[in-house]
């Protein structure tokens, strides 16, 4: 059972008249049906995942307004759906998390960009930047600036962001360039209310099909010679109509301000995705009221690439000096600006990342800080003690919080979730390295990253999605043992097949692959792949695991089919078989690429499955048997190697009864699902037998209960003095 959207789908058919309430990222959904929007793909990632989730589910009402949705198994296809918009005038929306996605995508960005659009064409992507988020640090705007796209970065108000939406369409067609909409987490899941629109079916649809396709025209091509007529239409067409858009359609905001003439002689210029952190930063100098409205003139760049030259020049020109608040490095706006008054011959001082740090999140402190050194220099006349007092408490309640802790916090590594089937299958690594020695382990991105925290620290690269076992190519034939690659089943029908299985057989080369086959792009939000079980056989065994090695043998098919010729399934939970397994794969004699399958359902999606099911079967008062394990507290050693060896959260410790023993002991707290894993770990490494396994009733039958009240009769009699 997975995920259900229906109340957001709902909100998809709001029509005019209606108000939308709701997040940035479904506001985005319902603007690009609202501006007519032909066919939507992408590949799921936070924090726009939602985006592609939510229309995936409202399939029905896709069709109805004759709109095309596809799942694609890359950023890379993704990108490559947006090829539709070259020669017809269909909008389309493709989504992906950057700027890993984009990476992934490049290629074909950069081939859609040369030619340009007829069509509308948005690329949303969610720019996952600062100190949450769960990539490398790098900006989208590099890719803007490389291959001339347009670059769109909304002030987080929801009736703006649904405007950008639906002119970044307009403006992507007025240019006949791609435009890429950048919506930072906050964006995303900013709420508001905006005034909805009705949907728009396109007028060249699922519904509307077109007689015949369009006409050759090689001009039309990312081809020589035609690229080199098209790096000239780019700068000499292309960008100027974006520039005359951008300033005819009023994209960039200009607020005046409401400082007095005499001392409106300083500004700001903002990336419109920051416009609300810096607002909340001046309300902390008291120069900017409970409405936004700010006391000095601000330029909100909801459009970041390109900039208007003359726009730029304008704003600036008068003023003794503006602060460009940019975030992440390089500079690139910056850069700009500096550039544009130069070549105008405007003497404004600009500052930014000399007042601002260079790198890392703007959050309302960091802006504050650097508004302090601004207008300790260029407003002297402002009085700054009601900020300077708020960062100072801030730093006052850090040393608080340090000087109260009698030692550092604990660290708390990111874990499995409970009872998740790979955990398992490192522990049995643990014990494989114990007889063949330490192994040289390429990670790839997903769940199973998460072993390269404690207890397991396996993992020495992370190069990208798919992409470990290509990744150890290079140092595997320089060490005594095999490497092992590990990759999700999601990253092998991404990337790994062809970047890193392909290349691995037509090398010959002799390594190890683990495949966690969970049957989902787990790490992403459980969604499915070609290789996800059938509703009919979830249905089918609800309390059963399900075994994706009999039925479902896409991977193993096509594995088989390209040439591997060792290859072994092995379901994940069985942790001796694994562990027997990996041996044998570091120690056989047999060459060339070895592939284990580790099979075992993404735990939330089984949860997800049967908590439904065991709660009907409660509510109808029929018999229910769930499955927990616990630690003999009388048999418990205390030395803890069931938790260095597992890691489970619900695996933990207490303090022991027994006088004589000194150390806690082990337990199994609430939240167990029964996995059976600290008892697999217990066997695989013989550890001592505290281990048990009860089965809890509920709605027992007359048979059971009779039998249940002879029990407790021959242990209470056992049990008298």
């Amino acid at each position: 059972m997975e995920v259900s959207f229906s109340k957001e789908v709902q909100q998809l058919r709001q029509g005019k008249g209606e108000t939308f309430h709701g997040e940035g990222i479904l506001a985005i959904t319902k603007a690009l049906l609202q501006s007519g929007v032909a066919y939507v793909g992408g590949y799921q990632g936070a924090p726009v995942s939602h985006l592609l989730d939510v229309m995936v589910q409202a399939e029905d009402y896709m069709a109805e307004l004759g709109v095309h949705v596809e799942a694609c198994s890359n950023e890379a296809s993704a990108a490559a759906m947006l090829g539709a918009s070259i020669h017809y005038p269909l909008r389309g929306a493709v989504t992906w998390k950057s700027v890993v996605g984009t990476n992934v995508a490049a290629d074909a960005l950069s081939n859609l960009a040369s030619p340009g659009v007829v069509g509308g064409a948005l690329i949303v992507v969610g720019e996952d930047y600062g100190e949450g988020a769960s990539v490398i640090q790098e900006r989208t705007h590099a890719f803007a600036m490389k291959s001339s796209l347009l670059l769109l970065d909304p002030r987080p108000q929801l009736p703006n962001m649904v405007r950008m939406v639906e002119q970044g369409f307009a403006l992507s067609e007025a240019c006949n360039t791609p435009a890429i909409l950048q919506l930072r987490v906050r964006a995303c899941h900013v709420r508001g209310s905006f005034e909805c629109a009705d949907n728009r079916s396109p007028a060249m649809s699922r519904k509307a099909l077109r007689d015949e396709p369009a006409a050759f025209d090689y001009e039309k091509l990312a081809h020589p010679p035609a690229t080199f007529r098209q790096e000239k239409l780019k700068n000499e067409q292309r960008l100027p109509a974006a520039r005359r858009f951008i300033v005819e359609q009023g994209l960039n905001e200009l607020f005046a301000g409401k400082r007095s003439v005499g001392s409106n002689d300083v500004g700001l210029i903002v990336q419109g995705g920051l416009h609300n952190t810096l607002v909340r930063a001046l309300q902390q100098f008291n120069l900017a009221d409970a409405f936004g409205v700010a006391e000095f003139p601000m330029l909100v760049l909801n459009v970041t690439y390109p900039l208007v030259p003359q726009q730029i020049a304008d704003f600036c020109r008068g003023k003794r000096a503006v602060l460009v608040v940019e975030e992440g490095q390089p500079e690139y706006i910056e850069h700009e600006i500096m550039a544009t008054l130069r070549r105008q011959d405007v003497n404004t001082a600009i500052h930014g990342k000399d007042l601002l740090q260079m790198a890392g999140e703007y959050t309302v402190e960091v802006i504050a800080q650097g508004l302090v050194k601004f207008l300790a220099r260029h407003a002297v006349d402002l009085p700054l003690a009601a900020a300077q007092d708020w960062l100072a408490a801030n730093a006052a309640r850090r040393q608080v919080v340090v000087a109260q802790l009698a030692a550092p916090l604990p660290p708390r590594p990111p874990q499995f979730c409970t009872g998740c089937p790979e955990r398992p299958v490192f522990s049995a690594l643990k014990l494989a390295q114990q007889n063949v020695g330490p192994v040289h382990v390429a990670a790839d991105i997903g769940c199973h990253s998460f072993a390269t925290f404690e207890p397991f620290g396996f993992g020495h690269t992370i190069l990208g999605y798919g992409m470990s076992l290509a990744s150890r190519a290079g140092v595997s034939p320089m060490l005594k043992r095999r490497a092992l690659a590990v990759m999700g089943d999601g990253g092998f029908w991404h990337n790994g097949l062809l970047t890193g299985v392909e290349s691995a057989l037509f090398n010959n080369d002799d390594a190890v692959l683990l495949i966690m086959k969970n049957g989902y792009t787990a790490a992403t939000g459980t969604q499915d792949i070609i290789s996800t079980p059938d509703d009919e056989e979830k249905a089918g065994a609800p309390d059963k695991r399900l075994s994706l090695v009999d039925r479902n043998q896409t991977i193993e098919n096509t594995l088989a089919g390209i040439g591997v010729k060792w290859l072994r399934t092995v379901p994940s939970y069985e942790v001796d078989t694994m562990r027997r397994t990996l041996e044998e794969a570091f120690t056989t004699e047999t060459g060339g690429l070895k592939v284990i399958i580790a099979e075992g359902e993404c735990q939330l999606e089984r949860q997800r499955r049967i908590k439904p099911w065991l709660a009907g079967l409660l509510k109808a008062g029929k018999r229910v048997v769930k499955v927990k394990y616990g630690v003999d507290d009388d048999v418990c050693s205390g030395d803890h190697s069931c938790i260095r060896l597992s890691g489970c959260p619900t695996l933990t410790l207490k303090d022991s009864d027994d006088p004589l023993k000194v150390d806690p002991v082990a337990t199994v707290i609430e939240g167990c699902v029964g996995c059976g894993l600290c008892g697999e770990n217990a066997h695989a490494a013989t550890l001592c037998p505290s281990f048990y396994r009860v089965e809890i009733v509920q709605n027992p039958g007359l048979g059971e209960r009779l039998l249940a009240a002879a029990r407790r009769g021959v242990i209470g009699l056992f049990q008298k003095p």
